[in-house]
């Protein structure tokens, strides 16, 4: 049986901050799925300042993961996606596959016309013969870890676990793979705290405790 810090260290987090793809690439189209016809566009952009904010919990994320003993990848580490296969989330997607990742988590902050919805909510795969069946499971008892660790980490409205079957990044994934909204950029409030270090640091705080209870290791 391997030990706990062996385990830690053998596991890979892929952490995928959202958007970031400049607007040329991101009007461009791709298979919602393997060997569908259904075509989506690579990025709509999100919210706005989106990207700069999940690259700063990604980062964030990413020394609380490696403090602890993990390997992690990021599918960008800048202001833009750099990947090449087209830039998409299919490349994105790719990106963990390849790197036989224990956990894939895409961080996104939400956006609405109704301004006062706030929270934090988990996207998981939906299940879908030949993409998602193979991971549909170890991703929904992901999305359910990382949830409830990003709710007790930051005291934020639990708006619960979503299954989604439209999102590329999911159906090409062969890694368990979640998104996690951490606020509403369009509430004011969420706003405010996700522009701030200190909430910042909380969210990455919840990300990691939910990964380490996926993987299942103890918290530090």
């Amino acid at each position: 049986m391997i030990a706990a810090a062996g385990v830690a260290a053998a596991a890979l987090i892929c952490l995928d901050p959202g958007h970031g793809t400049p607007p040329a690439i991101g009007q461009q189209t791709e298979p919602i799925g393997p060997g569908s016809h259904v075509l989506k566009i690579k990025d709509g952009g999100g919210a706005h300042g989106e990207a700069a904010v999940a690259l700063a919990i990604a980062k964030r994320a990413r020394g609380l993961l490696l403090a602890r003993g993990y390997r992690v990848a990021m599918t960008r580490t800048g202001p833009t996606i750099r990947l090449g296969n087209g830039d998409g989330n299919i490349a994105r997607a790719k990106f963990c596959n390849r790197r036989h990742a224990a956990l894939m988590i895409r961080i996104h902050a939400d956006g609405s016309p109704d301004r006062t919805l706030h929270g934090v909510s988990t996207l998981v795969p939906a299940w879908h013969r030949g993409w998602t069946d193979d991971i549909y499971r170890p991703s929904l008892r992901a999305g359910r870890a990382v949830q409830k660790a990003a709710v007790a980490a930051t005291g934020a409205f639990d708006r619960g676990i979503v299954r989604r079957s439209d999102l590329t990044g999911f159906n090409w994934a062969d890694v368990p793979a979640v998104l996690v909204e951490t606020g509403f950029l369009s509430n004011p409030n969420d706003a405010r705290l996700l522009h701030t270090g200190p909430y910042q640091q909380r969210v990455a705080r919840g990300l990691a405790n939910g990964a380490a209870a996926f993987v299942g290791l103890p918290r530090a």
